[in-house]
């Protein structure tokens, strides 16, 4: 024994709790390094998420509400001050959209089309067949507004339909 412990003392090895030791300090080492990488990947992350919702922002800016993009064409009739009802059945049929074409809510109607069906973005003559909406009450710059975000003479046109009520509403139709 004695022999053993002349040799273990002339070595320079470190005992089992060194070694316990240096490999717990690798362990961290390799943890905190693991942690960096995924703060500098959240990071990204949440940059490249801000620049989406920034570039999602300026694009119903610039579809809803900006004065440039669209301009009304020449050919369309006037609109007439007063009220107008206009027959909804797609997305303007929801609250918020509403209110950031024409910065307010309302109070719809609900409302039934008969003789048409919806056929995705648009409104199709079908015998027999019907299509749930609403009806807008609307001034005539809010109308305007409303022919905005329709692309009036670019991608629908508004033409007066009577709804089941026998009430005459303004719908919008695609082109």
């Amino acid at each position: 024994m004695t022999y053993l412990i002349i040799i273990s003392d002339a070595l320079p090895c470190t005992s089992s709790h060194g070694l316990v030791d240096a490999e717990r300090t690798m362990h961290h080492e390799r943890i905190s390094n693991t942690l960096r990488i995924i703060v500098v990947l959240l990071r990204r992350l949440f940059i490249a998420t801000l620049v989406a919702l920034g570039i999602l922002l300026f694009y119903l800016w610039y579809v809803l509400l900006s004065p440039f993009g669209y301009e009304t064409p020449e050919n369309l009739p006037p609109i007439s001050e007063g009220e107008h009802q206009v027959f909804v059945y797609g997305t303007l049929r929801y609250g918020l959209i509403r209110w950031l074409v024409y910065d307010r809510w309302g109070n719809p109607q609900q409302a039934n089309l008969s003789g048409y069906r919806r056929d995705e973005l648009d409104l199709e003559e079908v015998p027999g067949a019907q299509v749930k909406g609403f009806i807008l009450k609307v001034d005539a710059s809010e109308l305007k507004q409303l022919d905005r975000y329709e692309r009036l003479g670019i991608r629908y046109k508004r033409e007066r339909i009577k709804i089941d009520d026998d009430i005459s509403v303004w719908v919008y139709l695609r082109r």
